[in-house]
């Protein structure tokens, strides 16, 4: 699953498929909200490298005088995920900030040859996979065969794109389970913090159409494969409220 022309859908199931199942014996406590991740805790977050894919560095650094993970992807994709489980009904605001110095040329999220995003915020929710259309079930089963575990229910990514206006829904052409919600767009704010509060449940269902299951898991990722490029960011602190 090396070339470029892959897409990042399916690789990015498989690396999430630790959030899928049985969640509650994976992490040693359930968090109490509100609950904040700082860059020391973000870093020392499990380290998921997706398939056939090389791996994004991330490493703690002060930037701009703050404690921050650096994010740097030379033709590689891969994540820092933390497992968690947060019921539906305790769903409420998402924080978090991104630094991006530059867009990278040739992305596009909507084409499976080119989508890279210098940012991604990833959550990754529970469901009832009996829903799953044909194509799904085939992909959720391929999943169980090679990792083990299901895939998630539905996986929602906050994303810098470099030219569909923000609050564009971008769907994933292998897999509708998989959608990216254009938080940020262009190059107009580049070489800045940006900090975001997201109401994770209306983006839910924005995204899909319909009410959120458990949050399962939570990472950040950054990834230049399919454009064989170089992509840095920086992540500051998550909190969920």
């Amino acid at each position: 699953m090396g070339k470029p022309t892959q897409h990042l859908a399916f690789a990015l199931i498989l690396g999430l498929t630790g959030c899928a199942h049985n969640i509650g014996e994976r992490v040693s406590d359930t968090p109490t909200l509100p609950r904040t991740w700082t860059a020391r805790d973000i870093v020392a977050w499990q380290p998921v490298r997706l398939p056939g894919k090389q791996t994004t560095e991330f490493v703690l650094q002060q930037h701009t005088s703050r404690e921050v993970v650096q994010a740097k992807a030379q033709s590689s994709a891969s994540m820092l995920r933390r497992n968690l489980r947060i019921e539906p009904d305790k769903l409420g605001t998402l924080e978090f900030s991104w630094h991006v110095p530059a867009l990278i040329a040739g992305a596009d999220v909507g084409q499976r040859e080119s989508d890279d995003s210098p940012a991604r915020l990833v959550l990754a929710f529970d469901g009832d996979r009996a829903n799953f259309s044909p194509k799904n079930a085939m992909l959720n089963e391929l999943s169980l065969a090679l990792m083990g575990e299901p895939m998630p229910y539905a996986t929602l990514m906050y994303i810098w794109c470099n030219k569909r206006p923000v609050g564009t829904v971008v769907q994933n052409p292998r897999t509708d389970r998989v959608r990216k919600l254009v938080v940020a767009s262009g190059p107009h704010h580049l070489n800045q913090w940006l900090r975001f509060e997201r109401d994770v449940r209306a983006d839910f269902e924005l995204a899909f159409g319909e009410a959120p299951g458990a949050l399962l898991g939570i990472g950040v990722m950054t990834d230049s494969d399919n454009t064989q490029s170089n992509a840095v960011a920086w992540y500051g602190d998550i909190a969920l409220r």
